[in-house]
Parts: C-alpha cells; sequence; structure tokens
C-alpha cells in the first residue's frame, strides 16, 4: 500500500524488546514491495531489521499449534471426500488477527507472522500425505488378494520426513526467491495473507474494507457450494446444444465461479494469467478435439465416442506432467549457480558461526548451513532405519536406492514447487508426484521390488517426495510473508519442524480413521480420494508389468523446451495443460480485471491507488470463500444438508442465476476498485 510507517521516536538497540508500531496507526506495506526495484534501491520492511520483536513466545507456540492441528483434520477430510485442498494460511491469519485483537495484544504483527507460519504447515502436509498415502488402502480394495499392510508410524514418518526434507531443501533457496526476484514474481497467496496480516494491524478503513469484501466472498461461495443457490460451475454443457457439441465435436468452454479463484486471478496478474490459460487453451481447444476426431486408445476404442473430460484426463494432462518435469529439470539447471552458491556456504571455515551473525541483520539471517547439513544427514540415517526395519521388506541395497530416489526427486523438483507457488500460487505437486512414482517404480522394480511390498514402498517414497515437495512450495510462501513485514527468518524456519511434526501426527491419524470408517469406494459412499485414486491406477499396472504413457511425456518434454527457447514460461504454460479448464479461466477473469482497474487513468498515482485497493479486495474475496470453505467442508462432514432441491439444480434459472452472479462478483471487484481517487 502506497504510504509508510512513520516512527517518531528514536529507540536505543538494548536488550529489551521495542514495539515502534504503536507510535502509528497507518501501517502500511511499502511503496515497493510489490515491484521490482530499481538499480540502488532497497527494500525495507514494516519491522525494522535493526530492532526486535516478539516473535517465539507461549502464545505464537500455543496459537500454531492449535491451528495445525485444526487445519490438518479439516483439510484432510476436506481433501478426501472432495479432492479440494484448503490453502490454510489465509483462514489462519484471519484466525490470528482475530485472537491478537480480543486479546489487545500489542505486538501481534510480528507474533502472527509466527502463527501463521507453524499452523500453515498443515495444509502442506495433508496435501502431501493425501495425494499418495490412501493409494495402498485402494488398490487393497480393488485387489483383495495383493497382500498390502500399511501401519499409523508408516504414514506419519512419511509425511515427517518429506516436510523436513522440504524445509531442509527450501531454506538455500530463501534468499533467492524472496530477496534477489524481489517483485518478479506475484506471490498470490502470500499478497493475500500479508495484506490481512498488516491490516489486521493498522485497523480502520483498511481491515473494513477487507473484512467487507471477505464477507462478500465467503458468502458468496458459501451460496453456491453449500446451499446450491447457484452452481459452482459455469459451463456450455448447462444447455442441451452445449452437451451436444461437447460430445459431437469435444469442444467445451466451463469455469469455476467462485470468489476464490477470481481473486486468486487478480493477485497472479494478466500476464502469468494468460499463459497459464494459452497452455489449458492449447489441451482443452486443440489436442482433445484433435484426438476426439482421429484418435484411437490401445485397445481400438475410437475417441470419438468418448466424453471430452475423459481424454482429457487419460491422455492430455500426461502432456502437462512431461512439461511440467522437463520445466523443472530446466529450473535446476537455471539454478545451478544459485544452488553452488548457497550449498557452497556450507564448507565456508574462515569465519566462526558468532561472527557470522554478528555481519548478518535479523531480517536476512537463515540456520545456519552446518545445522542444516546436519538435518539431512539425521533425516538420510532415520530415512534408512525406517526403510529397514518399518515393515517395508527392503534389503540393504533396495534401502539405499529408496533413500537416493528420494533425495533426488526432492531435490530435483524443490525449485520447481517454489517457483510454481510463487507464480500461480497453485502447486503442481501431484504431477510431479506421478512423474515421481513413474520412475522410482522403475527403479524400485529394477532391484527386486515388485508386488505388494513394491506397491507399498513406492507409494511411500512417492509420500515422502510428494510432502517434500508441498512443504517446499508452501514454505517459500511463509518465508515471503516474513520478508514483507520484516520477522527473523531463522525463527520461522527453526518453528517450521514444529508445525510439520504436529501436523504429520494429525494427518497420520485422520488418514487411518477415515480410510477405516468410509473407505474409498464412492459410488457406495466412501471417499473419493481422486489424487490417490490417479496414483493407484498409475502405480498399479507398473509394479504389475504396465507400462506408462512414455510418448505423452516427451511430447511435454519437448514442448517445454521449445517455449524455454522461445522466453515463455515453461512451468506456467504446462500448468495449464495439466490442471482442469475449469481452474484456469476464471484466472485471466482476474488477471483482466487487474489490468482493467489500473489502466482507465492517466494519471498513473490513481492506477497505483485503484490496483492496491484491488488488491485488498481480491484479498478479502480469497479469504472469505478459503474460511466458508471449512466451514462448508465440517457441515459436510456432520451430515448436515441446506442444499436447494433437486428441480431447482436441475432448473434453467439456477444455471442463469450461476451467470447473473458472477458477472455481479466482477462487477464488485472492479466498481470498487475503481472508487480510489488517490493514493
Amino acid at each position: 500500500m502506497p504510504a509508510k510507517i512513520i516512527i517518531t521516536k528514536q529507540y536505543s538497540m538494548k536488550d529489551e524488546t521495542v514495539n515502534p508500531l504503536q507510535e502509528e496507526n497507518e501501517v502500511r506495506m511499502p511503496e515497493n514491495a510489490y515491484t521490482e526495484l530499481r538499480e540502488g534501491e532497497e527494500y525495507k520492511p514494516i519491522l525494522l531489521s535493526d530492532r526486535r520483536y516478539p516473535e517465539i513466545n507461549v502464545w505464537t507456540v500455543v496459537w500454531g499449534i492449535l491451528m495445525a492441528i485444526v487445519f490438518s483434520a479439516a483439510t484432510a477430510y476436506s481433501g478426501l471426500r472432495f479432492g479440494q485442498v484448503f490453502e490454510a494460511a489465509i483462514p489462519i491469519a484471519i484466525i490470528a488477527v482475530g485472537a491478537s485483537t480480543i486479546a489487545k495484544r500489542k505486538n501481534a504483527l510480528s507474533e502472527n507472522v509466527i502463527i501463521q507460519s507453524i499452523g500453515a504447515s498443515s495444509g502442506v502436509i495433508v496435501a502431501g500425505a493425501i495425494f499418495t498415502l490412501p493409494a495402498i488402502y485402494i488398490i487393497q480394495e480393488n485387489n483383495p488378494d495383493i497382500a498390502l499392510n500399511v501401519n499409523f508410524f508408516q504414514i506419519f514418518l512419511a509425511s515427517l520426513f518429506g516436510g523436513f526434507l522440504g524445509i531442509l531443501f527450501l531454506i538455500p533457496f530463501r534468499k533467492y526467491f524472496v530477496s534477489d526476484m524481489h517483485g518478479k514474481y506475484p506471490f498470490p497467496e502470500a499478497t493475500a495473507t500479508t495484506e490481512i496480516l498488516v491490516s489486521g494491524a493498522k485497523g480502520g478503513n483498511q481491515l473494513k474494507l477487507l473484512l467487507t469484501s471477505g464477507l462478500i466472498g465467503g458468502i458468496y461461495d458459501f451460496c453456491a457450494g453449500t446451499f446450491q443457490f447457484w452452481s459452482e460451475t459455469i459451463t456450455t454443457r448447462m444447455s442441451t446444444w452445449g452437451e451436444q457439441f461437447a460430445m459431437n465435436h469435444k469442444f467445451v468452454f466451463k469455469m469455476n465461479s467462485g470468489a476464490i479463484l477470481l481473486g486468486t486471478g487478480y493477485l497472479i496478474g494478466l500476464k502469468y494469467a494468460t499463459i497459464i490459460c494459452a497452455g489449458s487453451f492449447l489441451s482443452w481447444w486443440f489436442i482433445v478435439p484433435l484426438l476426439g476426431s482421429y484418435g484411437v486408445t490401445a485397445d481400438g476404442v475410437l475417441m470419438s465416442t468418448m466424453d471430452p473430460d475423459l481424454i482429457f484426463s487419460d491422455y492430455v494432462r500426461y502432456i502437462g506432467i512431461g512439461g511440467i518435469a522437463m520445466a523443472g529439470i530446466l529450473g535446476v539447471i537455471k539454478s545451478a549457480g544459485v544452488i553452488k552458491t548457497s550449498m557452497g556456504t556450507i564448507f565456508k571455515k574462515n569465519e566462526s558461526a558468532s561472527t557470522e551473525e554478528q555481519k548478518i541483520i535479523r531480517t536476512q539471517r537463515d540456520i545456519s548451513m552446518k545445522i542444516i547439513l546436519f538435518g539431512f544427514i539425521a533425516v538420510l540415517v532415520l530415512m534408512g532405519i525406517f526403510f529397514f526395519f518399518g515393515g517395508l521388506q527392503m534389503n540393504p541395497i533396495q534401502v539405499l536406492v529408496g533413500i537416493l530416489v528420494v533425495f533426488l526427486f526432492a531435490f530435483l523438483f524443490t525449485t520447481v514447487a517454489a517457483t510454481a507457488i510463487a507464480t500461480v500460487g497453485s502447486n503442481p505437486v501431484s504431477g510431479m508426484t506421478m512423474m515421481t512414482l513413474i520412475l522410482s517404480s522403475f527403479i524400485l522394480s529394477a532391484v527386486g521390488l515388485q508386488g505388494g511390498a513394491g506397491i507399498i514402498t513406492a507409494l511411500i517414497v512417492g509420500g515422502i517426495v510428494c510432502s517434500a515437495l508441498s512443504m517446499a512450495g508452501g514454505f517459500i510462501t511463509d518465508l515471503k510473508i516474513g520478508y514483507w513485514i520484516g520477522s527473523s527468518p531463522y525463527k520461522q524456519q527453526a518453528l517450521k519442524f514444529v508445525g510439520t511434526f504436529v501436523s504429520a501426527l494429525t494427518v497420520g491419524g485422520v488418514i487411518m480413521l477415515l480410510s477405516e470408517t468410509y473407505g474409498y469406494d464412492a459410488n457406495n459412499g466412501g471417499l473419493a480420494a481422486p489424487q490417490a485414486n490417479a496414483m493407484a491406477a498409475i502405480i498399479e499396472p507398473l509394479m504389475s508389468g504396465g507400462s506408462a504413457p512414455w510418448v505423452l511425456y516427451i511430447i511435454g518434454a519437448i514442448l517445454a523446451l521449445l517455449l524455454d527457447r522461445l522466453g515463455i514460461p515453461a512451468l506456467a504454460f504446462s500448468l495449464g495443460m495439466f490442471l482442469p479448464l475449469q481452474l484456469n479461466i476464471p484466472l485471466l477473469f482476474g488477471g483482466f480485471i487487474a489490468w482493467f482497474v489500473g489502466t482507465r487513468s492517466k494519471d498513473e498515482v490513481i492506477n497505483k491507488a485503484r490496483k492496491e485497493k484491488g488488491t485488498l479486495l481480491a484479498s478479502g474475496l480469497l479469504a472469505g470463500a478459503a474460511i466458508m470453505g471449512v466451514i462448508s467442508a465440517i457441515l459436510k462432514a456432520a451430515g448436515v444438508n441446506v442444499a436447494m432441491p433437486e428441480q431447482w439444480i436441475a432448473s434453467t434459472g439456477y444455471n442463469l442465476l450461476t451467470i447473473l452472479m458472477y458477472i455481479v462478483l466482477c462487477l464488485y471487484l472492479i466498481l470498487h476498485s475503481m472508487k480510489t481517487k488517490q493514493a
């Protein structure tokens, strides 16, 4: 936001904790928070780097752990039941702000960053676990003859080791992503969360604006998702002619009508939203119709008889997976210098740790690289013990291969996960995990792990890698928030291990409970678990002598190489090819609105003020929708059904109201942002 903090008193830098924020109510984001820095320009966070603030205390640790437990359980149920994992950072930030306001905490901003960072471990650990590990139960249900046994400690340790690896791999890249690339990545989720935390600290009109837009976004999504007054999806298949056109010509338009994706698109901006949608349009409006006209399956079935959604899910999205994998390889190659510099600091011998700490200011200090190296060794040893004695039936050679596979793929895709979150706020962790499962299955099969033992081992290896990548993507959001506000990175990093431990414990128990209670037969009232079902469908034939769609992977990899040579972000484009169409088009609407409100005036000051007001509004829409999404999941878990009658849902009025309400939501974001006159 376009104003600076005014500090009227001078403080001596002693041991006491100071709170300069008390001196001025107008706590605002610095003017250059979201823009690239000019040559010689420096970003100065809200919390001054030469002052100390309360960050680690009983209040922050207790609230952080409580948030980790609650949201681990809520997001695990939501993900397994509906296939959607709620982003926990935003609702946790709102709860932290509310709790600190009620308790009248004097140093709320610095404390709330830590609460959010600990609690946000829940969503990323849940995503890493539920995308892979329930596949063990699914394969067992579908194939009773295959002996598969999994226990709580296997699920817990797979999540724990993956989470720890994600933290350790990401720390050396913190400076590159949050500081060196300042203003080059939009960080949509980090932006929304930061606006919430800062608005909570400054109060006044900014907080009211955020709460109002949050209420609008929450009520809007709650009416669509829970009450079903209107649909969550706008599609040409709402009409008879649209359905016929989809089946005859394999062409379909569909988009999610929720507030959360519209707000995300605004925060991403038009540039990246356009690139993502370009990939999606190539998949859905060119490749799917092409295969629908001329394609034939391996079983000799004409694709002209198939539903376009099935053509995408069974064939086209694998091109996107190949592109994501190649984008990851390219990212590692391009980051070689960063990796070398970061890892090289481990072996510095010319200065003592205490001397180094005196030279590095608080807001730039990471956990010591020597501690990181020790952490890697400890995780490696513990993982080896787990593989050998954890009931996985692995011999020493297989244990060594399993460890190498985990470290290789976790390291390879860490920068991909971080870049994806920084760019679009969405981590393609399921696509990268699919690639990991395929390659690791071949590798593990080559050293004798097949059948039931091979399936469990490959899925646990995949679960560790998936958790690592999910953590890497989520943690970069926390560190960016801390960078913008001025937190101590080393304290965020240390407490992230605590949040990971608590979240892994919780999700392990929830997965086992839900698996035993519901099962995974969605046709008979079980859990849908779409990502885990996809993993099961991939790994079962591989461990039974089947094959992978290598041709499609190679096509995606070649496409990513060509895009990179043309200067087009290959990861964003490949993400568009992999993600469903309905999740991408709303990003384009939000990005267009951001461009529109920020370019209508000839006065750049007014344009900037409008754009920043829209950022606050979009953050509120996203936050409110996320909060109400959790409430909806709780209501569904309790068996509360308040949906409209089937007659209304099947009517034309239901579909027309969906379009009308989405237009109203877009107009709210546009017109309310445009009301700003000056910065």
